[in-house]
Order: C-alpha cells, then structure tokens, then sequence
C-alpha cells in the first residue's frame, strides 16, 4: 500500500493525491464508465468523513487545496446538523467547485437519537455506539447519492467501510483518508497488526493504563462490527493508496514505516 501525504505542493497534488488518475490510468477508468476526458473535463471527487467537526474539517481543506489549481469538482458528503456548522467556513470563492451534500441517517428506527445528534459535536457519551450504527444504516442513501452524482473518486473516512463497498458496486474507485498524523497513524496500525511486537520508535509508547483504553476502545462494538475492524477494513478496501494528513519533512520515517505496514 502507497501513502500518500497533504502537504504536497500544488503541482504535485494529481500525482501526490490522486496517482490513480494519470492519463492512461484515468482514460481507462472512464472508457469503462463511457466517458470521454478531455483536458477541460472536471473530475469530480465525493468526500464522506466522519460525523465529527475534526473529520470534516480536514476533509473541506483537503477539497480547497484539491480546487485551488486542478480542475476538480468536490462534493462533501455529511450530515445536516453537520453541514449548518461547516457551511459559513467556506469562502464564496469555492462555490463554483465545492457543494455539500446531504445525507440522512435514519431517526424513526432510532428515536433516541434525534437529528440534532446526527453529529458527534454535543452527543452524549451513551449515545456514540447509537450514532455509529446509525452511520452504517444510512448506507442505501449513501449509495443513491452515488448513483446521482457519478463521481470519478470517492475519498471516505476510517469508520465506514461500507462506504468503499458501495462505490465499488458502482464502479467508482475509493481512496481513505487518514485525518490524524503519521506517526500516531503508524503506531495504531502497529498494534492492530502486530499487536505482540514492539513498535521500532520507542519515543512512542503507551503506559498500562493507556493501553488498556486504546484496547477498549478499538474492542469496543457498534452494529456488530468492531472499530479496530472497521478501521482495517477501511484501509484495505482503500484502492492502490492511502491519503494521510501529514508532512514528510517532519514525519518522514513514520510516513516509510506506515508505507511498508499497510
């Protein structure tokens, strides 16, 4: 698996972000959808991150840095409750190339969760597993959104592998993008992974009481599925890359040693 990091310069960001869209690469997946591009043609990119402000933001300026010189159209897929707050952080000057999208969670089956907690902004504690598996069951007005919008990529979030499954049912090529940095990227990986070795950076490691939490919380269950699950899940259903929010400069050896453990 090939990582890839956010802070490639602009002239680099169809290579960096997106290598599955060189030319040759590119053609061949639209000759499959019918498509012919041409060098004005927009690619159009569907983001779905995470019900959390700390998901979508990361998600919204990976989009702005996406538009700002390449001819990408950007949907960013979230919640309403989710969508209100993120809005007025766009300036008008993205109108023309990124739209938000609206996805409803389902609330009549779950009362307890009501649509002002589509969100993890304000949701009480108990109610975490609720909104995970409420997440999951959105997936069919996920999938109708990709069949309206035909993007040529999704880009999706760590918790929803669903969502990869879906796009690829259509088609349409999936890539994760991982919001928090490389090295505690590499290490959570690390101990999903190899859970009996030694991470190699020992400046990074977890006292006892830490490391029971970090385990409760991948053990932890919603729908069913595991979240260490889900979170591997995601990274192998992720095509050809992995997108992380990270400098090479600064976290150059967490960055190899993640290309070489996913």
């Amino acid at each position: 698996m090939e990582l890839r990091t956010s802070d490639s310069n602009l002239n680099q960001i169809e290579a960096n972000y997106l290598p599955a869209y060189n030319r040759s690469n590119l053609n061949q997946r639209l000759k499959e959808k019918n498509v012919v591009y041409s060098q004005q043609r927009s690619i159009t990119i569907l983001m779905l991150p995470w019900l959390a402000h700390g998901h979508i933001s990361p998600f919204l300026e990976l989009a702005k840095k996406l538009t700002s010189k390449r001819n990408f159209h950007i949907f960013i897929c979230s919640t309403p409750v989710n969508l209100t707050s993120i809005k007025p952080k766009l300036s008008p000057k993205y109108s023309h190339c990124i739209e938000f999208v609206e996805l409803y969670l389902p609330h009549d089956d779950l009362p307890e969760l009501p649509p002002q907690y589509h969100t993890t902004n304000g949701l009480p504690p108990h109610l975490m597993s609720t909104l995970k598996r409420a997440f999951d069951m959105s997936s069919n007005n996920f999938s109708t959104i990709l069949t309206a919008l035909k993007p040529d990529l999704l880009i999706y979030d760590f918790l929803q592998p669903w969502a990869p499954s879906q796009a690829s049912l259509q088609n349409i090529p999936s890539v994760e993008f991982i919001t928090t940095n490389a090295a505690l990227t590499s290490f959570s990986v690390h101990h999903l992974r190899n859970p009996s070795d030694k991470f190699p950076f020992p400046s990074i490691y977890l006292r006892d009481y830490e490391a029971k939490k970090f385990n409760r919380l991948l053990e932890s269950s919603s729908n069913g599925i595991k979240d260490g699950d889900r979170v591997q899940k995601c990274s192998d259903l992720s095509s050809d890359i992995i997108l992380v929010k990270t400098s090479r400069e600064i976290e150059a050896k967490y960055v190899d040693y993640l290309s070489g453990s996913m």
